[in-house]
């Protein structure tokens, strides 16, 4: 498996498919789908993307034989030295098979060569797979957040760290 950035306007589209087919697979149970319509295109449109690229964002495609398997987005905080974990999505076949695990090693590595003491990320509260998948990734819940996004919705977040100091992993 490997990590491919994001760099061209076909790899945003590819982008925008995966986060569609992704997010309805997933997070209808949890947020519904208005709100999954909603957020897919305030947050994840074509447009979206390419400005959170232009602020520094940085999107992969993790993929096997180049074939993507789902993507993650991150950007580095050098002054707080944390990795924000912004996007994190594996097409549903290809969860418990690795590839989380895979891309969060890759990120460990990229947050040490970049002087970075710790990972953050938030996630749904109602997420249970996910938060346990983190949580024996190493990953502590920090905080509780509730922010109004508009339209009426609200993203009901965990604030999950992983620090240095608390991983054997974390190289």
């Amino acid at each position: 498996m490997q990590l491919i950035a994001v760099k061209s306007v076909a790899d945003i589209q590819a982008v925008v498919t995966l986060a569609d087919e992704i997010w309805h697979q997933h997070y209808l149970s949890i947020i519904g789908l208005a709100q999954i319509d909603y957020m897919l295109q305030t947050l994840q449109s074509p447009a979206a993307i390419t400005q959170q690229l232009a602020q520094g964002y940085r999107y992969f495609f993790i993929a096997r034989d180049a074939v993507p398997l789902g993507y993650i987005s991150v950007l580095s905080d050098s002054s707080s030295k944390t990795l924000y974990l912004s996007k994190f999505y594996i097409q549903q076949q290809e969860r418990r098979q690795g590839v989380g695990r895979f891309a969060l090693m890759q990120l460990e590595k990229l947050a040490k060569q970049h002087g970075l003491e710790q990972i953050r990320l938030t996630v749904n509260k109602y997420n249970e797979t996910a938060i346990a998948a983190y949580q024996k990734m190493g990953f502590v819940i920090t905080d509780s957040i509730v922010n109004a996004i508009s339209e009426g919705f609200v993203m009901d977040d965990y604030e999950m760290r992983k620090y240095a100091s608390n991983s054997q992993i974390f190289p």
